[in-house]
């Protein structure tokens, strides 16, 4: 039954065209144009390295906070969650069957972005790769809670706006295509607690982008997938 409702959750995120230009179709189009373009205030012989982690990360936000957060406040709107929830499948089934297919989609945007960083910028890993999937899981529940927290809190139209918000927020703002440091003294302190920025530079570590081990990334971006989920169980209303 929780494979089914995954293999329908899935379907469900294909079908929809908003859904498909945020999480997959604007992380590689990003990705080659700031690749190939000299925007960035990096050397071209480094740019992929530092850019392909933070695309990666803009990819796990897209799935787990934008694409789920508003399907499911949408959801709740419609009240398909309470039909749902006097169904055979239990309300933990439901949720295992959501993060099974967030996994599932991110596993096909790592794919995609890889491969396009490969083919067109030839990227290639060079670090600890074993500390990568610690990061992307860690990144999926920090924005799958965040997601699910405005799902659950706020009226479907409010979730589509803050999402949406939030997301060019932590784009601009979030160390994904511009380094944090370049943000100015006064706003590049508080970029570094954003989850955004923790999980792209927790991944430029673990892919070798960088020489030493973020280790102030790793405790805010445990936090935040700490805290988020938690917020989201506590507060999360089904209709």
């Amino acid at each position: 039954m929780i494979v089914a409702q995954t293999a329908a959750e899935l379907r469900l995120s294909l079908r929809r065209g908003e859904s498909v230009l945020i999480t997959l179709i604007i992380p590689p189009l990003l990705l080659v144009f700031f690749g190939l373009v000299d925007l960035m205030p990096i050397p071209p012989e480094r740019r992929a390295e530092y850019l392909v982690p933070g695309i990666l990360a803009l990819a796990i936000m897209s799935t787990a906070m934008v694409s789920t957060g508003i399907a499911t406040a949408f959801e709740r709107y419609y009240k398909v969650l309470k039909r749902l929830g006097v169904s055979p499948l239990p309300r933990g089934g439901l949720l295992t069957a959501k993060i099974a297919a967030i996994l599932v989609m991110e596993g096909i945007q790592t794919l995609l972005i890889v491969g396009v960083a490969a083919l067109v910028l030839g990227w290639r890993p060079t670090g600890t790769l074993v500390l990568t999937p610690v990061a992307l899981v860690l990144g999926t529940a920090a924005f799958g809670g965040l997601g699910l927290l405005m799902a659950g809190a706020l009226r479907a139209e409010a979730t589509l706006a803050v999402a949406n918000g939030l997301y060019i927020a932590f784009l601009l703002m979030g160390g994904i295509v511009f380094p944090t440091t370049h943000l100015g003294p006064w706003l590049a302190g508080p970029a570094a607690l954003l989850p955004s920025t923790a999980l792209a530079e927790a991944l430029r570590g673990a892919l070798g982008a960088t020489d030493a081990v973020p280790i102030l990334s790793w405790l805010v971006l445990a936090g935040w997938a700490l805290l988020m989920p938690l917020a989201a169980m506590l507060t999360f209303r089904w209709e």
